[in-house]
This record gives C-alpha cells, sequence and structure tokens, in this order.
C-alpha cells in the first residue's frame, strides 16, 4: 500500500505520540517512517545503559557543530537519536516541563492556545505519574514518570550540600514552583526506560491502519502545487514514494525538519537556487532562529570509591537483568536543581544543574581513570541564535549547524554566574568526607579570565535544539499556531523545532505534550482548556 491519510516523518518524541492518537481512529491509515532502526539494543532499555548510547553510531546521527567562533572555534558534538524513539531512546530520562512563564511567552509572543494553562492539560494527558497526583500531575496517561528506584549515596550529598550553600529543596521540579534542588523524576516504567516508542508506539503496533517502516530516509515532500501530497524515501537502496491523502507532518526534529523542508523546496529561496532545489515557497525562517541549553561541568575528585567510575559493570548488568534493580536502573544524572542567576530577568530560574556521581567528559566518550563526581550547569534562555543550512542538496548529506553559542550579549556573564554556584555548592561541608582534587577546570583556575577561558574550551550541548521551523505569524516563522507550514496545504512540522523560545528545562516532555496537543486538534477540532476533565480524555 503506498497511499495513507497520514504519512508522519520521524519516529521519535512526537512522532510516536501522533502514530498512536491518528491511528486510534481505525478510519485513519497511518503510516511512520524512520530514518533509523526498530529499538532493540539492550542498552536502550537498561537506563544506565545510556553511558554507551552517545557513542553508538547505528543508533545516533552523530552530528557535529560548524566551527564555533566563541568556544574556541571548536566542532562540538550533536548526538541525537536515529532509531524509534528518537532521542527519547538515548537521553538521561528526565521528566521536566519548564515553567510557566515559558508557555505565557509563546502565546504573548502571537501563538494563542500555547499559554500555560492551555497545554497543562496535555502534560496531564501524557503522564502517566506513579507516585505524584494533584493538580499539576496525572496518573492516567501512556508514559510512565517515576522515582529513580536507585540512588547514588553521592546525589543526596549533593543535595544537602545545596540546601547548605542557601538554595531551597523540591520534591516536584513540575508542579506549583520549580525552583529549587533535589532529585528529578524520569521516564521509566518497571525500572525500563519508558520512551516515546515504548509509550506509545508499541501499544499501537498491532493495529491494521499503522504502518512502521524504519530505515526508510525521507528525500523530500512532494507537492502537487502548493499541496503536500506525499513523502520520496530511500529504502532498502531504492527510491520509493508514498502519498498522503489528508496530511505530511514533519518529525525530524530541530536539525531534520527544516533540512527536510529544505530539500523540498520550502525555505529561503536564494539559498535553495544556490543549491539547484527548485522553490516551492520561499520561506526564509526555515533554519532560521536555532537555540540550545549550552553546558558546562564542574568535575571534582572523590576520596571515597562510592562513584560510578569504580562500578563493576559486568556485575551491575547481571543485576540488571537478573533481578531487575541496582545501579543498572539508574539514569546516571539523578539529581539536579533550578535557580536563579543574580542576572535573571524575571522570578524564572536562568540555570539548570545536572548531579552526576562520576567523572564525566566529552559526552562520556573520554573514560578518565581514577574517581570523582559532576555537576552540569546549563544557562536556560541564551540571547544567541543560531541556523541550520545545507551542505548540499543531498538527503544523506549532514545540514550544517550553525550555533553561534556565546555570540549575543549578555549569556557569557550567566554562564560565569552559574559557575561560581556550581563551586558553591561543592565547597560545602556535605562534600567534606569525600573531596579531592578539582579535575575540571582545577584549582588554579580562579579568574574570571581563567574561567572564561575554561568555559570556551570546555562547554557542549546538553542536548535541547529548538527553533528552527518556529511557530508565529512574523516574517521569520515558519508554522503557526496550529503548527502548519505558512503557504503550504496538507503539511505541518510538529517538534522540538516550532518552539519559538527555549523553555527553561529538558525539551523531551514538552515536545510530546505538543504532540498530545496537535494530535488532538486534527482528530477533534478543538483544543483541550486547563478545565476540561480528564475523564473526558
Amino acid at each position: 500500500m503506498t497511499t495513507f491519510d497520514y504519512i508522519i516523518v520521524g519516529a521519535g518524541s512526537a512522532g510516536c505520540v501522533l502514530a498512536n492518537r491518528l491511528s486510534a481512529d481505525p478510519n485513519n491509515r497511518v503510516l511512520l517512517l524512520e530514518a533509523g532502526s526498530k529499538d532493540w539494543n539492550p542498552m536502550i532499555h537498561m537506563p544506565a545503559g545510556l553511558s554507551k548510547l552517545a557513542t553508538l553510531k547505528s543508533l545516533n546521527w552523530g552530528y557535529h557543530t560548524q566551527p564555533e567562533p566563541e568556544l574556541n572555534n571548536r566542532r562540538l558534538y550533536w548526538p541525537r537519536g536515529k532509531v524509534l524513539g528518537g532521542s527519547s531512546s538515548i537521553n538521561a530520562m528526565c521528566y521536566c516541563r519548564g515553567h510557566r512563564k515559558d508557555y505565557d511567552h509563546w502565546r504573548d509572543l502571537g501563538n494563542d492556545g500555547w499559554g500555560y494553562d492551555d497545554v497543562l492539560p496535555y502534560f496531564l494527558k501524557n503522564e502517566n505519574n506513579q507516585s505524584l497526583d494533584d493538580n499539576y500531575h496525572s496518573n492516567d496517561g501512556p508514559l510512565s514518570v517515576s522515582d529513580l528506584s536507585y540512588v547514588n549515596p553521592l546525589s543526596q550529598v549533593f543535595i544537602e550540600a545545596a540546601e547548605q550553600a542557601g538554595y531551597d529543596r523540591t520534591d516536584d521540579f513540575n508542579g506549583a514552583h520549580q525552583r529549587g534542588f533535589g532529585l528529578y523524576q524520569v521516564t521509566q516504567k518497571d525500572n525500563k526506560r519508558h520512551s516515546a516508542a515504548q509509550a506509545y508506539l508499541n501499544p499501537a503496533m498491532d493495529r491494521e491502519n499503522l504502518t512502521v517502516i524504519t530505515k526508510a530516509l525521507a528525500e523530500k515532500v512532494l507537492f502537487d502545487g502548493r499541496r503536500a501530497s506525499g513523502v520520496q524515501v530511500r529504502h532498502k537502496n531504492s527510491q520509493k514514494q508514498f502519498h498522503a491523502t489528508k496530511e505530511v507532518i514533519i518529525s525530524g526534529g530541530a536539525i531534520n525538519s527544516p533540512q527536510l523542508l529544505m530539500l523540498s523546496g520550502i525555505g529561503e529561496k536564494t539559498q535553495l537556487q544556490e543549491h539547484g532545489i527548485n522553490v516551492v515557497y520561499d520561506l526564509p525562517g526555515v533554519g532560521q532562529n536555532l537555540q540550545d541549553h549550552l553546558d558546562v561541568c564542574l568535575v571534582q575528585g572523590s576520596r571515597q570509591n562510592i562513584t560510578y567510575d569504580t562500578i563493576n559493570e559486568l556485575m551491575t548488568g547481571l543485576k540488571y537483568y537478573l533481578f531487575n534493580k541496582g545501579p543498572g536502573t539508574s539514569n546516571i544524572a539523578e539529581a539536579g536543581g533550578f535557580w536563579q542567576s543574580p542576572l535573571a530577568e524575571d522570578d524564572r530560574p536562568d540555570l539548570q544543574f545536572h548531579f552526576v556521581p562520576a567523572i564525566l567528559d566529552d559526552h562520556g566518550r573520554n573514560r578518565m581513570k581514577g574517581s570523582g563526581y559532576t555537576l552540569h550547569m546549563c544557562m536556560l534562555r541564551p540571547n544567541s541564535r543560531g541556523q541550520i543550512t545545507l551542505a548540499d542538496n543531498k538527503p544523506d548529506s549532514a545540514p550544517l549547524i550553525q550555533a553561534n553559542y556565546l555570540s549575543a550579549d549578555g549569556d557569557l556573564d550567566t554562564m560565569l554566574a552559574g559557575f561560581d554556584i556550581q563551586r558553591k555548592i561543592f565547597a560545602q561541608p556535605a562534600f567534606d568526607a569525600y573531596r579531592d582534587k578539582e579535575i575540571f577546570p582545577g584549582d588554579d583556575v580562579q579568574s574570571q579570565a581563567e574561567i572564561t577561558e575554561f568555559i570556551r574550551k570546555k562547554a557542549e550541548t546538553i542536548y535541547h535544539p529548538i527553533g528552527t521551523c518556529k511557530m508565529g505569524s512574523d516574517d521569520m516563522a515558519v508554522v503557526d499556531s496550529q503548527l502548519k507550514v505558512h503557504g503550504i496545504e496538507g503539511l505541518r512540522v510538529v517538534d522540538a523545532s516550532v518552539m519559538p523560545t527555549l523553555i527553561s528545562g529538558n525539551t523531551n516532555a514538552p515536545t510530546m505534550m505538543m504532540a498530545e496537543k496537535i494530535s488532538d486538534s486534527i482528530l477533534n477540532g478543538v483544543l483541550l482548556s486547563s478545565t476540561t476533565r480528564r475523564a473526558g480524555w
């Protein structure tokens, strides 16, 4: 069969939600295309296996940025999931929604229906929380959100140290107040990763009206005039075309979605013409407005061998696979927090922290000797903007990523303020029994100039790119508030690329929320409000 009602390109956090919800109507014929493979690898499902996933080329697009001028012209590594579940199959599973004001800001930019009170019902529709049940949480959704069943003792030490440093403690980053330090809740079910593929796609795989094709690289969207009519893919070394009677929905993420639009003839016309691409619609915002959370790690040596550096990996794996417990259930980034720097413009935290009871360097690719612990710090709402552009007109060529980190005023100052908090927490009495020499940047790095150079030398992405197909109505917007591509019929983009600005936290949960919201709009023509009763779902 080559004709469907809906064709979804990308089986990541958004695509899996869309495939489930749209195929729930037996009258809808749905095709889901994924460039990667099935999520069979056992490292995906054992939570602690994430330490291996960033290096597995079989599950990862393995992108690199162009040289970043403000980061010593380094080309930064950007791992992105290339597998059923997308990046939800390789991430650290932290469940974070962001701050109320993030979504109210989207609404105030002219995106009706995207304020916090509008999106909260869809977070609730998505969530099946195993321990929290109040006005901010639900126990009815497909996505299991749970407390960690195993926590390294140092993660509790970290929370105690944050309190000693004068910062609040919290038991819920997604409740009435985001600010504070504590343990993350994670997207796990029965101590296994609960990715978008596990939560949404697997329960729907037996539906006769849902077709899922893996290892299918989308080459371009097909058009009948200015109406999207299908998708051309490369599958098993041959070119195939599939046709859509209702809609084509692109859910490739902040890198792949703008790339596919441009390959299909939608983008800034001069750039498309330079690559010999026929212009279907001149839309200059495609690939622009790229934003990401820049992250830097403070790494401290440990005098006690209780970190994950010294763990017996064989015994950990056996304990997990035989008994489903122990350190193998950990997401590694067990604790963290949200706080305001002195430079914050309002009462929203502008910094996020992830604590790792192990030495972490270069996304885990550089395994160092010894024992230690790491504190990530990222700036939540950067002013810097980058772009995604085409390298050529070949679908299998990686696009050019220029993040332009630290290019805007204020971003470096916020990173420096966050670094002061990192050191302040690690200096507290709670760590006295464990603290050894500072590994990165080192005890001799003290001046603002020295710390600045450390940030330029070591800062990396924490995997939250957004914005390259932003929603809005201005000249650089790519989609409207229903996520329909401007100037084109029958074509939507539904993924993190449509976020106009970064949210204050991890982007996986918000991406699934957006897919829930748009699925409801497609199926019912209406959007749930904050007063909708859960029983109505």
